[in-house]
């Protein structure tokens, strides 16, 4: 039911910041949990975060906690992937989808979109 478009991706140096962002059209969007994946080519695209129908509760992957902070605005239709101590390890194509469980989710529920690249160099 819900569209989304993701943007804020970029070139980065590590140890730097970036901002994703996942708009969503539709409006029934706060009915929904969100998540974040990445994906490298050639490898299976990856959990990273997730985030309840309020934002109360989180969950990350172990290989970005203490370092990512998910969260999102319901009044805007948007969630949002802060991402700090960027690492090279990071670079991929990043991703937002609806999720079932918050719960670290395997895959998303919807379509993928085409994401927005984050390249972190050294």
């Amino acid at each position: 039911q819900v569209q989304l478009v993701e943007s804020g991706g970029g070139l980065v140096q590590a140890g730097g910041s970036l901002r994703l962002s996942c708009a969503a059209s539709g409006r029934t969007f706060s009915t929904y949990r969100m998540g974040w994946f990445r994906q490298v080519p050639g490898k299976e695209r990856e959990f990273v975060a997730a985030i309840s129908t309020s934002g109360a509760i989180k969950d990350y992957a172990d290989s970005v906690k203490g370092r990512f902070t998910s969260s999102r605005d319901n009044t805007k239709n948007m969630s949002y992937l802060q991402m700090n101590s960027l690492k090279p390890e990071d670079t991929a194509v990043y991703y937002c989808n609806t999720v079932l469980t918050v719960s670290k989710p395997s895959t998303g529920l919807g379509s993928w979109g085409q994401g927005t690249q984050v390249t972190v160099s050294s």
